[in-house]
């Protein structure tokens, strides 16, 4: 298994519950932890110390998973062999979840006048940026689709203003969210609008169907794609998404991702799958469609081992949370299906569904890494 996000570590786990004594998991990563994305939002806004988010890899006891830490140089989905800095690996079965890169180079000026958010370096070096901040005119800014978790810039925005409200901030300060997407959450009619009117009643304003195509940072300006130039004192950037080098490189994309059967996830290559960020599923890139996915790859892989047909298939289904700031949080249930228009409804928000999305993490933690996530 190529990634070990969602995607990887829910597929190690279920393989090492079911047919653990059988199979041989090989579990491989460049990076020595897992974070959720909504931990960098509270690295970011000082709710969390960076220690206390990071699950590292070598904390890992699953039975039968072994985890590498090595870069990935090449993928031959026609042998099923990986090539990495740790050596060579050959497989019977490859599954894929390396995810989407992010490339704040991509965009001019952002680097240089901007921060980015997305990443987990980003998102960390903010925890001091915004603790010097003293108010201004924020811009919080898509430049380009797709992008991960499509509610996280709306998250931002709310949570930005309470973290100047609560600083004293907020008076002087201006908040923009420019989204490429005409809604918030397009497939949740109930979501976007409850996000609109949290945006109105804030005083936040919402740029739809724009995105950032450039930053003069002499000027401290966010250039649009329709040419309409924004100041900003803080500027906060969703960078540009792409399938990791490797991936592009091994000729494994079409149209820049990986392409899979939406119900079983398999390539075009039998043996070889993709789940998460780095297909083009149909599904938003987020952590908790990874997971559904990896899960039947997991039934999948188990059929084979027991010699049994496989009869799961995806349903495109994800539930995710959305945070509104002032202890309240919304619950999202969206599908997914290829040839369908997709679906949602909300709950909340409020103050009970952020103890579920606390439960949220807590409860992979413990499935994945065996031990209790204390965050004292």
């Amino acid at each position: 298994m190529l990634g070990a996000g969602f995607g990887g570590l829910e597929l190690a786990t279920r393989l090492s519950e079911e047919v653990g004594g059988d199979v041989d998991v090989v579990l491989i990563d460049r990076t020595d932890s897992f974070v959720f994305g909504f931990s960098k939002l509270d690295v970011m806004f000082g709710r969390r110390l960076p220690a206390q988010v990071r699950h590292r890899y070598a904390d890992l006891t699953t039975p039968s998973v072994r985890f590498v830490s090595a870069e990935v140089s090449d993928i031959d989905p026609a042998a099923r062999r990986i090539e990495t800095s740790a050596g060579v690996f050959e497989a019977d079965v490859v599954v894929i979840a390396l995810g989407a890169d992010l490339d704040p180079a991509a965009t001019p000026g952002l680097i240089e006048g901007g921060h980015d958010f997305y990443t987990e370096a980003g998102a960390f070096a903010l925890r001091d940026s915004l603790a010097a901040f003293d108010g201004g005119r924020v811009v919080i800014g898509v430049v380009s689709t797709p992008y991960k978790c499509p509610p996280a810039p709306s998250e931002t925005a709310l949570l930005m203003d309470e973290f100047l409200t609560e600083r004293g901030l907020r008076d002087r300060s201006e908040i923009t969210l420019v989204l490429p997407l005409p809604t918030p959450v397009p497939p949740s009619p109930t979501a976007s609008t409850a996000l609109a009117e949290a945006f109105t009643e804030r005083g936040i304003v919402f740029r739809s169907q724009r995105s950032v195509h450039r930053l003069d940072p002499e000027r401290r300006v966010a250039v649009l794609d329709n040419g309409d130039a924004l100041p900003y004192d803080l500027f906060l950037g969703v960078p540009v998404h792409r399938a990791p080098e490797v991936v592009e490189r091994s000729g494994l994309t079409v149209d820049g991702w990986i392409q899979v059967d939406p119900l079983s996830l398999e390539t075009r290559w039998p043996g070889v799958y993709a789940v998460g960020d780095v297909t083009s599923a149909g599904t938003p890139k987020a952590g908790v469609f990874a997971e559904g996915q990896a899960a039947v790859v997991a039934d999948a892989i188990v059929a084979r081992v027991r010699g049994r047909f496989a009869g799961t298939t995806y349903d495109g289904r994800g539930v995710c949370y959305v945070e509104f700031g002032r202890d309240r949080v919304a619950m999202v249930d969206v599908t997914f299906r290829s040839g369908e228009h997709p679906t949602g409804t909300m709950q909340g928000p409020s103050e009970l569904l952020a103890a579920d999305k606390e439960e949220f993490g807590r409860s992979r933690v413990q499935r994945w890494f065996g031990h209790p996530w204390t965050t004292s």
